[in-house]
């Protein structure tokens, strides 16, 4: 029996317009609010995970267009990455002078009621998963704030997937990826954690735009 396919679509450039070969997959999975892949990566979205902290959701919240943006609407489900539980233990607290000016943590109770308005079933990462992810890249949860480094959303997401597609049953794409960007995300870790993905199953992952490192060849050749 033929395997399915999964799509994962970073926020970053793609090089090519990989609409039709996004689209036709299995189950798609993208983040937050995609931006540089629009009209490069097609619309179909099984999974569309998002980071329900600081500033980036506080923008996303204030737009009154996000909701009704063809990504958040062919969502099946929307995921944030971010248990209230989680933020709480492991993440930097605002500072005095960023409460008074109106600044959170997080936004938790707000992106429920903006996804569920938009017609969106809402889903929290558990705390276990949290903590569970932290350690599969070293780190230790209770230490992230002492050394102010934290998984990015985009690995959460890949890892949430890829427990959803078993290697027996599910092929995999990953495109629009670069491993850089906030300095406080473990970068290194995170790509070297694929690494270790793309040998263990059968990842394809295509080179971003903005990344000037070498990527990593799939474990065998996909069949289209």
């Amino acid at each position: 029996m033929a395997k399915k396919k999964l799509f994962i679509v970073g926020n970053g450039v793609l090089l090519e317009d990989m609409s039709e070969r996004v689209d036709a997959c299995d189950a798609v999975m993208r983040f937050n609010e995609p931006k540089a892949s629009i009209g490069m990566s097609g619309v179909k979205t099984t999974w569309l995970f998002v980071c329900n902290t600081g500033k980036p959701m506080k923008r996303r919240l204030d737009n009154p267009d996000y909701p009704g943006s063809p990504i958040v609407q062919a969502a099946d489900l929307v995921v944030l990455a971010s248990h209230p539980i989680s933020i709480e233990k492991y993440a930097p607290k605002a500072s005095l002078w960023a409460r008074i000016k109106g600044r959170r943590t997080e936004w938790t109770w707000a992106s429920i009621n903006l996804f569920g308005a938009a017609g969106k079933m809402v889903a929290i990462l558990p705390v276990t998963d949290y903590e569970a992810g932290c350690r599969e890249l070293g780190l230790e949860p209770s230490t992230l704030v002492e050394r102010r480094i934290y998984p990015s959303t985009g690995y959460f997401g890949i890892r949430f997937a890829l427990e959803q597609c078993p290697a027996d049953q599910w092929d995999v794409e990953i495109a629009g990826f670069s491993w850089q960007g906030w300095q406080k995300h473990a970068w290194a870790d995170e790509r070297s954690w694929l690494e270790r993905k793309v040998a263990e199953r059968n990842i394809h992952v295509w080179p971003a735009g903005d990344d000037q490192k070498p990527k990593y060849k799939r474990k065998q050749a996909a069949k289209d």
